[in-house]
């Protein structure tokens, strides 16, 4: 990867290096096999070998495939993938609309199978919203398909008003901090959360050392028509393997946006109750959970017991933004 002149790494090469750690980006873009060690840097997703392999056969033009920790990295490729934004980003739009019955290769899965999605994928654009695709496999051959991605991704940011009409309103998640959590270390871990809305994720900051991390972060995400549990998941990150699981939790947006459609506007609404998520054997509910209308926002205070793991608290609030 490309240095200074002084032989320090560049600003664009440490930038490279916090993408690598984001947890979607620790598992192959396309059959999710762990620490994936290759790379293309023009459509800004992270390989396994055996994708990998795939992707060299769709040709530089499509797909420009880089070691991660063999080859050098020139500025340009690094920018490209950290403008695309990683696993995440990259198949949220690659992704986007795969159809019924179409699903990601397994890590296991044979040659054929694996080919025959990624040439779908990133070849034909199958699984593209169709407003977003913008060549022909025939024109890509013309120009450098990193332009093509940058322009996939600009496309996709300019039919955000028209991708709204999918949406009902947006749900901002501050992650207050977790109490007891696992130890996934030699003492302590080094955790982080990342909640997960159909294709959408997004994630806190690392702590590190800390069975009790305080975030305080804000997060957003879209709520689709159709939308299902939130999930919320804590990780250990680790440097040289695979990040490990702290436990996770799912939680029922249903009492907190039916409440909050059902009044409408609540600026124009005192201070009050307005609903409740109750306590179950089978949530992750450690006391009941109501619904408020609080200075004109609709608003949930969330004390969830982590599941699937053998200790470990998080602190949620939840706030409702209508369209």
């Amino acid at each position: 990867m490309s240095t200074s002149a002084l032989g320090k790494p560049s600003s664009g090469k440490r930038r490279l290096k916090d993408l690598l750690g984001q947890s979607d980006n620790r598992l192959c873009a396309d059959c999710s096999a762990p620490d994936p060690k290759w790379a293309s840097s023009n459509i800004g997703v992270f390989l396994c070998l055996k994708c990998c392999g795939v992707h060299r056969s769709l040709g530089a033009n499509i797909s420009k495939v880089l070691s991660v920790t063999l080859d050098d990295w020139n500025e340009e490729d690094i920018e490209a993938v950290i403008e695309v934004g990683g696993n995440a980003s990259a198949n949220s739009i690659y992704e986007s609309y795969l159809p019924e019955g179409v699903s990601k290769p397994a890590p296991d899965a044979g040659h054929e199978e694996r080919t025959q999605f990624i040439k779908s994928k990133y070849e034909q654009q199958a699984f593209l919203k169709p407003s977003l695709r913008i060549q022909t496999c025939s024109a890509a051959k013309n120009s450098s398909q990193v332009s093509s991605s940058r322009e996939i991704v600009n496309n996709k940011q300019s039919s955000n008003s028209a991708e709204n009409s999918e949406y009902i309103g947006k749900m901002k998640i501050k992650v207050l901090r977790g109490s007891n959590l696992a130890v996934r270390d030699m003492l302590s871990s080094d955790p982080y959360i990342v909640l997960t809305l159909g294709k959408q994720k997004v994630q806190t900051s690392v702590v590190n050392s800390n069975l009790n991390p305080v975030w305080n972060e804000e997060l957003m995400l879209s709520v689709p028509h159709d939308y299902s549990p939130l999930k919320l998941q804590v990780y250990d990150q680790d440097t040289f393997s695979a990040d490990d699981i702290m436990g996770e939790a799912d939680i029922d947006m249903q009492p907190m946006i039916t409440s909050a459609m059902a009044f409408g506007d609540a600026k124009k609404f005192s201070d009050m109750q307005i609903g409740k998520w109750l306590k179950s054997y089978d949530n992750a509910l450690i006391e009941d959970s109501a619904v408020n209308i609080v200075a004109g926002k609709v608003r949930q205070d969330l004390w969830l017991r982590l599941q699937n793991v053998e200790s470990g608290e998080v602190e949620l609030e939840l706030e409702w933004l209508p369209l």
